[in-house]
């Protein structure tokens, strides 16, 4: 995974600095998105590894493929990663590039895993206190976990805030064992 990551961030960083100079960094989220997701897919991944497969022809049905999502810097950049060898870091790049955006907006990502839905309020307090808490505007995604019990588990950046009834099991299990 290391690998992966010092491969993609020159291409990612690259890629933010055009955006970011040209103004058009929602386009290339996009752009990086859709490219990523093609890459991830594991029929696509299969034929990433046929030798029968060359580079143009591999670079054009990922061009294709993406469609209007994909602008000209795009399709250079695909074309780009397929001839060094770098198609299967594209997911790898985009989320770079995102922590890049983010990073500029002044803004964060944060994963919200609970094991019952937030209502609306619950949700527009939790940004609040955590906006206050990070000094940064938030982002908030939310997903389900019967297997967190209760609480919620939040994850921003490198930061992760435990707070399920699952975890307070663990800790008071291994207090109680000692």
């Amino acid at each position: 995974m290391a690998e992966i990551q010092t491969l993609a961030r020159p291409y990612a960083d690259a890629v933010f600095e055009l955006a970011e100079a040209s103004g058009e960094l929602d386009a290339w989220s996009t752009a990086l998105a859709a490219v990523a997701a093609i890459v991830s897919n594991e029929d696509v991944a299969a034929l990433m590894d046929n030798p029968a497969i060359t580079d143009a022809t591999m670079a054009d049905a990922i061009i294709g493929v993406a469609g209007d999502d994909l602008n000209a810097g795009g399709a250079n950049l695909v074309r780009l990663l397929v001839e060094n060898g770098r198609l299967r870091a594209a997911p790898s790049i985009a989320a770079l590039f995102e922590q890049r955006k983010a990073d500029a907006e002044n803004r964060v990502d944060v994963q919200v895993t609970s094991a019952v839905a937030f209502s609306q309020e619950q949700q527009a307090a939790l940004a609040k206190s955590l906006e206050k808490r990070l000094s940064r505007s938030v982002r908030l995604s939310f997903e389900q976990d019967e297997n967190v019990i209760g609480g919620a588990v939040i994850r921003a950046g490198d930061l992760v805030i435990d707070g399920s009834l699952r975890a307070q099991l663990e800790r008071m299990q291994s207090v109680l064992a000692h």
